[in-house]
């Protein structure tokens, strides 16, 4: 029982190894294919063990593959090794162009002007405060004064104010 156990085991070992390198080397699903290729394996030598010994392998199993998914997504990033090897996400500076959806709300009719051509997407200024735009009508140049119509989410869709 020694021998074909621990070689089980080896294999599970192998299959959680895989999965986490699946998940930081592009590899088209052939690192995940070797990972159940692994855990169906040991699967098999865990019941030649006996039917008992194959039942708690795959209860094993049943509990290993998320528990090894989950560390690798939320804990390894964390670790000295995960943040030196994953990209950190962008921060944002005091002002960019995405502020809190609060806010946002507050400026349902509020009037400004465009920053950059709104080709129907761009940048507008409004008592500066920077803010990415949507144009009702398609583009809209530079230096144009205008106002916001809608609020979603955090999108502002606005349209060109006429001027009389």
């Amino acid at each position: 029982m020694g021998y074909w156990f621990g070689f089980a085991v080896f294999l599970y070992l192998a299959c959680a190894v895989l999965l986490i390198a699946e998940i930081f080397v592009p590899s088209g699903g052939l690192i995940s294919f070797c990972a159940l290729l692994c855990l169906g394996i040991g699967i098999a030598v865990f019941f030649r063990q006996g039917t008992t010994v194959g039942w708690v392998g795959v209860g094993v199993a049943v509990v290993m593959i998320p528990l090894v998914l989950v560390i690798a997504y939320k804990v390894f990033p964390r670790t000295r090794f995960g943040r030196s090897v994953t990209l950190a996400p962008p921060e944002r500076e005091p002002g960019d162009a995405v502020p809190d959806s609060g806010r946002l709300r507050e400026m349902l009719g509020a009037v400004g002007v465009v920053l950059t051509p709104l080709r129907p997407v761009g940048m507008c200024d409004f008592s500066g405060q920077r803010v990415e735009c949507v144009a009702e009508g398609g583009y809209v140049e530079k230096g144009r004064q205008v106002r916001v119509i809608e609020v979603q989410s955090s999108q502002l869709t606005v349209r060109i104010v006429e001027e009389s």
